[in-house]
Protein backbone atom coordinates (compact mmCIF):
# COMPACT_ATOMS: atom_id res chain seq x y z
CA UNK A 1 0.00 0.00 0.00
CA UNK A 2 1.39 3.48 -1.12
CA UNK A 3 1.16 6.91 0.64
CA UNK A 4 -1.86 8.72 -0.76
CA UNK A 5 -3.66 11.83 -0.38
CA UNK A 6 -6.48 11.90 2.41
CA UNK A 7 -9.68 12.67 1.57
CA UNK A 8 -10.26 16.26 1.41
CA UNK A 9 -6.58 16.43 0.70
CA UNK A 10 -6.28 19.72 3.12
CA UNK A 11 -4.51 20.00 6.48
CA UNK A 12 -7.74 18.88 8.49
CA UNK A 13 -7.29 15.39 7.06
CA UNK A 14 -4.97 15.40 10.50
CA UNK A 15 -7.18 14.16 12.92
CA UNK A 16 -7.78 17.19 15.38
CA UNK A 17 -7.63 20.35 13.26
CA UNK A 18 -9.92 22.90 12.07
CA UNK A 19 -9.24 26.17 9.63
CA UNK A 20 -10.96 28.99 9.73
CA UNK A 21 -10.10 32.29 6.87
CA UNK A 22 -11.54 35.55 6.58
CA UNK A 23 -10.59 38.03 4.28
CA UNK A 24 -11.26 41.82 2.70
CA UNK A 25 -11.18 42.08 -1.00
CA UNK A 26 -10.67 45.61 -1.48
CA UNK A 27 -7.84 45.17 1.36
CA UNK A 28 -6.24 42.42 -0.36
CA UNK A 29 -5.66 40.74 2.47
CA UNK A 30 -6.64 38.19 4.96
CA UNK A 31 -6.16 35.77 8.09
CA UNK A 32 -6.22 32.19 8.35
CA UNK A 33 -6.24 30.18 11.81
CA UNK A 34 -5.52 26.92 12.45
CA UNK A 35 -7.11 25.58 15.94
CA UNK A 36 -6.30 21.63 17.40
CA UNK A 37 -9.52 20.24 19.22
CA UNK A 38 -7.18 20.01 22.57
CA UNK A 39 -3.53 21.74 22.85
CA UNK A 40 -1.15 20.30 20.30
CA UNK A 41 2.76 20.11 20.77
CA UNK A 42 3.74 22.89 18.44
CA UNK A 43 7.41 24.23 16.92
CA UNK A 44 8.51 26.45 14.72
CA UNK A 45 11.35 26.67 12.18
CA UNK A 46 12.40 29.94 10.00
CA UNK A 47 14.73 30.19 7.62
CA UNK A 48 13.84 33.16 5.25
CA UNK A 49 15.59 36.49 6.69
CA UNK A 50 12.91 38.98 7.34
CA UNK A 51 10.51 37.21 9.48
CA UNK A 52 7.51 38.88 11.67
CA UNK A 53 6.36 36.44 14.17
CA UNK A 54 4.49 36.79 17.68
CA UNK A 55 5.17 34.19 20.33
CA UNK A 56 7.53 31.90 18.79
CA UNK A 57 9.76 32.30 21.66
CA UNK A 58 7.58 30.17 23.72
CA UNK A 59 8.21 27.21 20.88
CA UNK A 60 11.77 26.33 21.39
CA UNK A 61 12.00 22.88 22.87
CA UNK A 62 13.39 24.07 26.10
CA UNK A 63 11.21 26.53 26.63
CA UNK A 64 8.53 25.28 29.49
CA UNK A 65 5.05 25.60 27.08
CA UNK A 66 4.59 22.28 25.89
CA UNK A 67 0.99 22.56 24.33
CA UNK A 68 -0.41 25.38 22.22
CA UNK A 69 -4.28 26.42 21.37
CA UNK A 70 -3.96 27.99 17.88
CA UNK A 71 -1.71 29.23 14.87
CA UNK A 72 -2.48 32.24 13.09
CA UNK A 73 -1.07 33.31 9.52
CA UNK A 74 -1.78 36.23 8.26
CA UNK A 75 -1.42 39.06 5.88
CA UNK A 76 -0.37 42.74 6.44
CA UNK A 77 3.62 42.75 7.16
CA UNK A 78 4.50 43.74 10.38
CA UNK A 79 0.47 45.14 10.97
CA UNK A 80 -1.37 41.61 10.77
CA UNK A 81 0.28 40.44 14.18
CA UNK A 82 -2.90 41.79 15.12
CA UNK A 83 -4.20 39.25 14.11
CA UNK A 84 -3.62 36.93 16.55
CA UNK A 85 -5.00 39.21 19.41
CA UNK A 86 -8.51 38.35 17.06
CA UNK A 87 -7.91 34.80 17.46
CA UNK A 88 -7.24 34.98 21.20
CA UNK A 89 -10.14 37.03 22.19
CA UNK A 90 -12.12 34.07 19.99
CA UNK A 91 -10.43 31.22 21.82
CA UNK A 92 -10.54 32.78 25.25
CA UNK A 93 -14.38 33.60 24.71
CA UNK A 94 -15.03 30.03 23.98
CA UNK A 95 -12.81 28.71 27.42
CA UNK A 96 -9.51 27.43 25.29
CA UNK A 97 -6.37 28.65 27.22
CA UNK A 98 -4.10 27.55 29.82
CA UNK A 99 -5.38 28.23 33.32
CA UNK A 100 -2.97 30.53 34.84
CA UNK A 101 -4.02 31.97 38.48
CA UNK A 102 -7.48 32.17 37.57
CA UNK A 103 -7.51 33.60 34.19
CA UNK A 104 -7.53 31.75 30.98
CA UNK A 105 -4.45 32.67 28.69
CA UNK A 106 -5.00 30.86 24.94
CA UNK A 107 -0.92 30.66 23.39
CA UNK A 108 -1.70 31.91 19.98
CA UNK A 109 1.63 32.21 17.95
CA UNK A 110 1.72 34.05 14.51
CA UNK A 111 3.55 34.82 11.27
CA UNK A 112 2.76 37.38 8.89
CA UNK A 113 3.61 38.01 5.37
CA UNK A 114 4.32 41.01 3.13
CA UNK A 115 1.18 42.01 1.07
CA UNK A 116 0.76 45.78 1.14
CA UNK A 117 2.01 46.33 -2.68
CA UNK A 118 -0.71 44.37 -4.19
CA UNK A 119 -2.93 46.52 -5.67
CA UNK A 120 -5.08 46.50 -2.70
CA UNK A 121 -6.59 49.62 -0.55
CA UNK A 122 -4.83 49.62 2.59
CA UNK A 123 -5.97 53.33 3.75
CA UNK A 124 -7.54 51.69 7.12
CA UNK A 125 -7.56 55.05 9.19
CA UNK A 126 -6.01 54.97 12.52
CA UNK A 127 -6.25 50.76 12.97
CA UNK A 128 -5.46 48.11 10.48
CA UNK A 129 -8.58 45.43 10.60
CA UNK A 130 -6.68 42.47 11.25
CA UNK A 131 -7.42 41.61 15.17
CA UNK A 132 -11.15 41.37 13.72
CA UNK A 133 -10.32 39.29 10.72
CA UNK A 134 -8.49 37.16 13.09
CA UNK A 135 -11.61 36.87 15.65
CA UNK A 136 -13.42 36.15 12.45
CA UNK A 137 -11.42 33.51 11.21
CA UNK A 138 -10.84 31.21 14.52
CA UNK A 139 -15.24 31.70 14.92
CA UNK A 140 -15.52 29.93 11.51
CA UNK A 141 -12.82 27.26 11.88
CA UNK A 142 -14.07 23.51 10.26
CA UNK A 143 -12.85 20.94 8.26
CA UNK A 144 -13.35 22.09 4.63
CA UNK A 145 -11.77 25.69 3.96
CA UNK A 146 -11.25 27.05 0.54
CA UNK A 147 -7.69 27.73 -1.53
CA UNK A 148 -6.74 30.19 -3.54
CA UNK A 149 -7.11 33.86 -2.90
CA UNK A 150 -8.96 33.42 0.46
CA UNK A 151 -7.38 34.16 4.21
CA UNK A 152 -3.87 34.75 4.33
CA UNK A 153 -3.49 34.08 0.53
CA UNK A 154 -5.86 36.98 -0.48
CA UNK A 155 -3.25 39.43 -1.33
CA UNK A 156 -0.52 37.00 -1.86
CA UNK A 157 1.79 37.23 -5.13
CA UNK A 158 4.77 35.10 -6.49
CA UNK A 159 7.13 36.27 -9.36
CA UNK A 160 4.78 36.72 -12.24
CA UNK A 161 1.58 35.05 -10.32
CA UNK A 162 -0.54 35.75 -7.70
CA UNK A 163 0.06 33.72 -4.93
CA UNK A 164 -2.52 31.90 -2.53
CA UNK A 165 -3.69 29.92 0.44
CA UNK A 166 -3.03 26.65 -0.69
CA UNK A 167 -2.93 22.64 1.13
CA UNK A 168 -2.18 19.50 1.26
CA UNK A 169 -2.07 15.81 3.05
CA UNK A 170 -0.61 12.74 2.69
CA UNK A 171 -1.74 9.43 4.20
CA UNK A 172 1.23 7.27 5.26
CA UNK A 173 0.08 3.12 4.95
CA UNK A 174 0.23 3.01 8.90
CA UNK A 175 -2.64 5.52 9.07
CA UNK A 176 -0.64 8.67 9.62
CA UNK A 177 -1.44 11.95 8.07
CA UNK A 178 0.83 14.51 7.20
CA UNK A 179 -0.91 17.57 6.16
CA UNK A 180 0.54 21.36 5.07
CA UNK A 181 -1.42 24.62 5.03
CA UNK A 182 0.58 27.52 3.71
CA UNK A 183 0.36 31.27 2.58
CA UNK A 184 2.75 31.39 -0.76
CA UNK A 185 3.67 34.91 -1.18
CA UNK A 186 7.38 34.41 -1.78
CA UNK A 187 10.04 36.95 -3.73
CA UNK A 188 10.72 33.84 -6.44
CA UNK A 189 8.74 31.73 -8.72
CA UNK A 190 6.72 28.38 -8.27
CA UNK A 191 6.75 27.95 -12.29
CA UNK A 192 9.73 26.70 -14.74
CA UNK A 193 11.11 29.76 -16.36
CA UNK A 194 8.26 31.02 -18.95
CA UNK A 195 6.03 27.82 -18.47
CA UNK A 196 3.52 26.92 -16.81
CA UNK A 197 5.19 23.55 -15.03
CA UNK A 198 5.30 23.77 -11.51
CA UNK A 199 8.46 22.70 -10.04
CA UNK A 200 6.30 20.40 -7.49
CA UNK A 201 5.50 18.50 -10.17
CA UNK A 202 7.73 15.06 -9.42
CA UNK A 203 5.67 15.10 -6.56
CA UNK A 204 2.22 15.91 -7.47
CA UNK A 205 -0.76 13.37 -6.62
CA UNK A 206 -4.09 13.00 -8.60
CA UNK A 207 -3.42 15.75 -10.92
CA UNK A 208 -4.29 18.52 -7.98
CA UNK A 209 -2.35 20.70 -9.21
CA UNK A 210 -3.58 20.56 -13.05
CA UNK A 211 -1.18 17.08 -14.31
CA UNK A 212 1.15 18.72 -16.11
CA UNK A 213 4.07 17.33 -15.33
CA UNK A 214 7.69 18.14 -15.82
CA UNK A 215 8.08 19.71 -19.43
CA UNK A 216 10.56 17.55 -21.63
CA UNK A 217 13.56 19.75 -22.29
CA UNK A 218 13.94 21.28 -19.61
CA UNK A 219 13.20 25.16 -20.37
CA UNK A 220 16.47 26.66 -21.24
CA UNK A 221 15.50 29.82 -18.90
CA UNK A 222 14.54 27.49 -15.93
CA UNK A 223 17.11 28.30 -13.50
CA UNK A 224 17.48 32.11 -14.40
CA UNK A 225 16.30 33.83 -11.06
CA UNK A 226 12.97 35.79 -11.21
CA UNK A 227 11.38 38.39 -8.24
CA UNK A 228 8.53 39.89 -8.28
CA UNK A 229 10.42 42.68 -6.97
CA UNK A 230 13.90 43.86 -5.72
CA UNK A 231 12.75 45.17 -2.03
CA UNK A 232 14.05 44.79 1.79
CA UNK A 233 11.80 42.67 3.75
CA UNK A 234 8.92 42.51 1.32
CA UNK A 235 7.80 38.95 0.52
CA UNK A 236 7.65 35.70 2.76
CA UNK A 237 5.90 32.13 2.37
CA UNK A 238 4.79 30.72 6.12
CA UNK A 239 3.18 27.47 6.81
CA UNK A 240 2.15 24.97 8.94
CA UNK A 241 3.11 20.81 8.74
CA UNK A 242 1.12 19.16 11.30
CA UNK A 243 0.45 15.31 11.81
CA UNK A 244 -1.76 13.17 14.23
CA UNK A 245 1.67 10.88 15.42
CA UNK A 246 2.78 11.49 18.57
CA UNK A 247 5.68 13.45 18.60
CA UNK A 248 7.79 15.42 21.27
CA UNK A 249 8.27 19.14 20.41
CA UNK A 250 11.92 18.88 19.51
CA UNK A 251 10.45 16.04 16.90
CA UNK A 252 7.79 18.42 16.09
CA UNK A 253 10.73 20.99 15.14
CA UNK A 254 12.53 18.40 13.50
CA UNK A 255 9.21 17.79 11.21
CA UNK A 256 9.17 22.26 10.65
CA UNK A 257 12.75 21.57 9.36
CA UNK A 258 12.04 19.06 7.19
CA UNK A 259 9.43 21.24 5.49
CA UNK A 260 11.38 24.13 4.59
CA UNK A 261 12.38 21.57 2.07
CA UNK A 262 9.38 21.72 0.41
CA UNK A 263 9.47 25.11 -0.06
CA UNK A 264 13.10 24.87 -2.11
CA UNK A 265 11.08 22.08 -4.34
CA UNK A 266 8.32 24.47 -5.19
CA UNK A 267 9.87 27.71 -4.88
CA UNK A 268 13.18 29.21 -6.79
CA UNK A 269 14.83 31.00 -4.87
CA UNK A 270 13.64 30.02 -1.37
CA UNK A 271 14.26 31.48 1.52
CA UNK A 272 16.10 35.11 0.15
CA UNK A 273 17.03 37.48 2.43
CA UNK A 274 13.61 39.31 1.42
CA UNK A 275 11.87 36.51 2.48
CA UNK A 276 10.64 35.71 6.31
CA UNK A 277 9.95 31.81 4.90
CA UNK A 278 8.51 30.19 8.04
CA UNK A 279 7.37 26.51 8.96
CA UNK A 280 5.19 25.89 12.10
CA UNK A 281 5.17 22.17 13.02
CA UNK A 282 2.41 21.07 15.17
CA UNK A 283 1.24 17.20 16.41
CA UNK A 284 -2.37 16.47 17.44
CA UNK A 285 -1.02 12.76 18.66
CA UNK A 286 -4.98 11.93 17.43
CA UNK A 287 -3.72 8.51 16.12
CA UNK A 288 -1.84 7.28 19.07
CA UNK A 289 0.89 6.29 17.01
CA UNK A 290 4.31 7.32 18.77
CA UNK A 291 7.07 6.71 15.26
CA UNK A 292 10.01 5.03 15.93
CA UNK A 293 13.29 6.14 13.90
CA UNK A 294 12.42 4.66 10.26
CA UNK A 295 9.61 5.95 10.69
CA UNK A 296 10.63 9.51 11.95
CA UNK A 297 12.42 9.53 8.37
CA UNK A 298 9.47 8.64 6.67
CA UNK A 299 7.35 11.78 8.28
CA UNK A 300 10.51 14.03 7.42
CA UNK A 301 10.42 12.96 3.95
CA UNK A 302 6.36 13.36 3.13
CA UNK A 303 6.18 16.98 5.08
CA UNK A 304 8.83 17.77 2.34
CA UNK A 305 6.71 16.90 -0.52
CA UNK A 306 3.34 17.79 1.17
CA UNK A 307 4.67 21.41 1.68
CA UNK A 308 5.83 21.25 -1.97
CA UNK A 309 2.26 20.63 -2.83
CA UNK A 310 0.35 22.77 -0.89
CA UNK A 311 2.71 25.80 -2.45
CA UNK A 312 1.77 24.66 -5.88
CA UNK A 313 -1.62 24.60 -5.02
CA UNK A 314 -2.05 27.82 -3.32
CA UNK A 315 -1.26 29.44 -6.46
CA UNK A 316 -2.74 27.14 -9.15
CA UNK A 317 -6.37 27.95 -7.94
CA UNK A 318 -5.60 31.41 -7.17
CA UNK A 319 -8.71 33.84 -8.60
CA UNK A 320 -8.61 37.24 -10.56
CA UNK A 321 -9.64 40.10 -8.44
CA UNK A 322 -10.16 43.94 -9.43
CA UNK A 323 -6.56 45.90 -8.93
CA UNK A 324 -4.74 42.84 -9.60
CA UNK A 325 -1.36 43.65 -10.38
CA UNK A 326 -0.08 40.12 -11.60
CA UNK A 327 -2.43 37.38 -13.37
CA UNK A 328 -3.39 34.20 -11.84
CA UNK A 329 -1.71 30.87 -12.91
CA UNK A 330 -5.35 30.40 -14.68
CA UNK A 331 -5.25 33.56 -16.74
CA UNK A 332 -2.02 33.23 -17.69
CA UNK A 333 -1.85 29.27 -18.54
CA UNK A 334 -5.30 27.94 -18.45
Amino acid sequence: MKSHAGPRNLITDVAGLKVGNAQDDQLKSGVTVLIPDKPAVAAVQVLGGAPGTRETDAMAPHNTVQEFHGLVLSGGSAFGLDAASGAQAAMREQGIGIEVAGHRVPVVPAAILFDLANGGNKDWGLYPPYREMGYQAARSVGLDFGLGSVGAGTGALTAGLKGGLGSASTVLPNGVTVGALVAANPLGSVTMGDTHHFWASPFELEDEFGGHGLPSPVPADAAQIRYKYHALNAATTIGVIATDAVLTKAETKRLAVAAHDGFVRSIWPAHTPGDGDLVFGMATGAKEIVPDFPMMMDLAAVAASTMARAIARAVYFATPAKDDVFPTWSQRFG
